[in-house]
């Protein structure tokens, strides 16, 4: 069946209510919208574990701070309508702003503390509010749905599920692996404003994580010493600027004395225009 784009928030309820009641799981993709195979891939995932897939394409205000890229964020309805629905999405949800917040500014925020303020939170400390306000009021108006979230955001997916599990939101968080170009590069809707030379040195960021998981398979297991193998790389790119790396416990993003168990490597750095996120993991055994 072609897919249906919905625009209004009680349409949306109703037929998402309605599929429910016909004993349909109901599987859900937020997006900001100019999607790529990243965004894809989670519609697939989507897609193969649930009966009805809705998607939702909404720039949400919240998540960019004074100086951010709101009116410069890159928009495209019709490809990502295209790209949707051969991924197998069923309903593409395309609110206005006017339509999730007709009271205009919003009075009531969700914060989820400890875990939002290190790494990305010290660089964007709204950010994750914004997040975690507008992935709230979605799933209050998807209802029980599986919510379906990529690994490059991986400070996100931590904020999501800890929101979902603290205020007892009844929605299976599914955390999706990243998806990268052939030389690396996380795929984001930010990697538009690469020039050629910045496209040539971004993969600078995966090498960089290359290097520090090396580094703990070799027996390396303080953090300190991870990240500064992994800054090095970095800095020994000119088109890079670092933001920040980390060795991180995967379930508190807190950095341990010792690296044990599920741990994360994070990245950030401004490659031109963009700045650039980047994370993988490894599971140390003790």
């Amino acid at each position: 069946m072609p897919i249906t784009t919905i625009s209004s928030i009680a349409e949306l309820r109703s037929t998402l209510d309605a599929a429910r009641a016909a004993g349909r799981q109901v599987g859900a993709v937020p997006t900001m919208g100019y999607l790529h195979d990243g965004h894809a891939s989670l519609m697939r995932a989507a897609r193969a574990e649930n009966d009805v897939v809705v998607a939702t394409i909404f720039v949400n205000p919240l998540q960019f701070a004074e100086g951010e890229d709101l009116a410069d964020y890159p928009r495209s309805i019709e490809a990502d309508t295209e790209l949707a629905e051969a991924a197998g999405v069923d309903i593409l949800f395309t609110p206005s702003v006017d339509e999730m917040y007709p009271f205009g500014p919003v009075l009531t925020t969700v914060t989820v503390s400890d875990i939002s303020s290190g790494w990305e939170g010290v660089t964007r400390p709204t950010h994750f509010a914004g997040v975690a306000t507008v992935v709230a009021k979605l799933f209050n108006i998807t209802g029980p749905v599986h919510g379906y979230f990529g690994e490059k955001d991986f400070q996100q997916l931590a904020v999501i599920r800890r929101m979902v599990d603290d205020l007892s939101i009844p929605v299976t968080v599914v955390g999706c692996p990243i998806i990268r170009e052939d030389d690396g590069l996380a795929m984001s809707s930010r990697n538009v404003y690469l020039t050629a030379d910045q496209r040539a040195a971004a993969p600078v960021l995966r090498a960089a994580l290359d290097a520090g998981l090396a580094a703990i398979s070799d027996g390396e297991r303080s953090p300190d010493a991870v990240t500064a193998i992994m800054a090095a790389v970095i800095e020994d790119e000119p088109l890079a600027e670092l933001d920040y790396v980390a060795a991180v416990d995967a379930a508190t993003l807190e950095t341990p004395e010792h690296l044990d168990g599920d741990t994360r490597l994070l990245i950030a750095a401004q490659v031109g225009k963009p700045r650039l996120i980047d994370n993988d993991g490894i599971t140390i055994q003790s």
